[in-house]
């Protein structure tokens, strides 16, 4: 090795460490609680954002959810309830600007401010890209870059005049990496990781943090509840099986402590599970292997079908042999623990 090289390696040393210095320095920070602080958590009736809002109820949380099912919303208010904090809870759309507004709005005065907000309101898509419409696309869109787009601007001008604030984002690992069979998720997770980083940037300033977080795949219960397209019956079992395996996935409970953890610290992002962590960095320095390496899998999995049906069925409704199985447990006990059943 010549000494260019040598002086090379040093100099990118010096300036990596140096990075790191003045990262630690920014980030150095009070201790932050949630007790007695407002929570907002959108999609909070269900799954994941029902896991960290019953450990932010635990902590002494003041609690602010919303969803659209009014019944699924009642359920989870009344089991938030028996922790012995308040808990209100709002039919909500976040994917209509209206109605968030309002919906900040009945929080404030309810609570008389706002602390904290949690973006967590999601939908999937199961499927090949030839099953994929418009719809899929726009939905996912709707639901991952403009619904957190209108609940920041909503209670951003609040948290400025407090002169501070924490946002969390809940992206996926999906939205560092595009995964086959996932296209309209992906694509849309993408966009709102680069909303929140843009945010986290510019808002620092003003005293409010935003935190990008990208989960790797968690055991919800949430597979149920996907929108499944093409041979329904294989793709559901394909997802539902990945989704269980503890090899590949990571518990609700254990995720939700991680995201809440990193909101307290007010760290900028970050991503779950081992797998997750090892695509993400994977992808970074080899982007075309990557993708390659997702067409491979690609051919694995189902082809669209011999009518390229693109119709909708939601995961129960694609169930099967396969799935639910000895190989979906996991997921299956997690469904029924996170109100993930339906009605």
């Amino acid at each position: 090795m010549n000494n260019r090289t040598n002086n090379g390696l040093l100099w990118a040393a010096i300036g990596l460490g140096a990075v790191a210095a003045v990262s630690l320095l920014m980030n150095r920070k009070e201790k932050y609680s949630f007790r007695g602080k407002v929570v907002l958590i959108t999609g909070g009736s269900r799954g994941l954002g029902l896991v960290m809002a019953r450990l932010l109820a635990k902590g002494g949380a003041k609690l602010a959810i919303c969803a659209r099912d009014i019944d699924e919303l009642e359920r989870a208010r009344l089991e938030l309830a028996d922790y012995g904090g308040e808990v209100l809870a709002i039919p909500c759309d976040v994917t209509y600007h209206s109605q968030v507004s309002q919906m900040v709005n009945d929080i404030r005065n309810h609570y008389g401010h706002l602390d904290v907000l949690i973006n967590n309101a999601g939908v999937i898509q199961v499927g090949p890209m030839e099953a994929m419409t418009l719809q899929e696309y726009e939905e996912a869109m709707k639901t991952h870059f403009w619904a957190p787009l209108y609940t920041m601007l909503s209670v951003i001008p609040h948290m400025r005049e407090k002169g501070e604030g924490r946002i969390v984002n809940i992206s996926s690992v999906g939205g560092k990496v595009s995964l086959p069979h996932l296209v309209p998720y992906s694509a849309s997770k993408f966009a709102l990781v680069g909303l929140s980083e843009g945010m986290h940037a510019e808002l620092k300033k003003d005293g409010i943090v935003v935190t990008t977080v990208c989960p790797g795949l968690t055991r919800t219960g949430s597979p149920r509840n996907v929108i499944v397209k093409g041979q329904h019956e294989k793709e559901y079992a394909w997802f539902d099986v990945v989704d269980s395996l503890p090899t590949n996935s990571m518990s609700a409970e254990n995720t939700a402590a991680q995201i809440l953890q990193a909101c307290k610290r007010g760290d900028a992002e970050l991503i779950t599970t081992l797998s997750g962590k090892f695509i993400s960095a994977f992808h970074g320095l080899f982007p075309g292997s990557t993708a390659d390496l997702f067409a491979l899998i690609n051919r694995i999995l189902p082809e669209a079908g011999e009518t390229g049906s693109t119709g909708r069925k939601k995961g129960f409704e694609s169930q099967s042999s396969a799935a639910p199985s000895i190989l979906t447990v996991l997921s299956d006990k997690a469904a029924e623990k996170n109100n993930e059943m339906g009605s």
